[in-house]
């Protein structure tokens, strides 16, 4: 018998939520500049290194990250460029989301200016 496949919003919503940690998304910017050796990674999100190595595997495990062995370190990078642009995508998306706060807030202080001087 084969397994019953996933539908493709299932999968990626397996995706997503495997993206849902602070730390891997740290590491997948980090990494969209290149490849980085773990102790570079260690120093720029600042965390112990059980929790790094944690996240990585996950990463790892997904496929969304390679890594290799140069003598004694180990050094990480993005599997493609597609989460590099999956990332900026985000930021877009979150940009749009807090102009449109922004923008929300605006009226909302000038309503309640008005009621003020009303």
């Amino acid at each position: 018998m084969s397994p019953t496949p996933v539908p493709l919003y299932q999968a990626k919503a397996e995706f997503f939520r495997m993206l849902g940690h602070p730390v891997r998304i740290r590491v997948l910017e980090l990494l969209s500049d290149g490849p980085l050796p773990v102790r570079e990674l260690l120093a720029a999100i600042e965390i112990e290194p059980s929790s790094l190595s944690q996240q990585l595997a996950v990463l790892r495990r997904s496929g969304i990250v390679t890594a290799t062995r140069e003598s004694s370190t180990v050094v990480y990078e993005l599997a493609g460029g597609d989460v590099a642009e999956l990332l900026l995508a985000a930021r877009r998306v979150l940009s749009g989301l807090l102009v449109g706060q922004q923008e929300l807030l605006a009226e909302l202080r000038g309503a309640e200016e008005q009621e003020v001087g009303a």
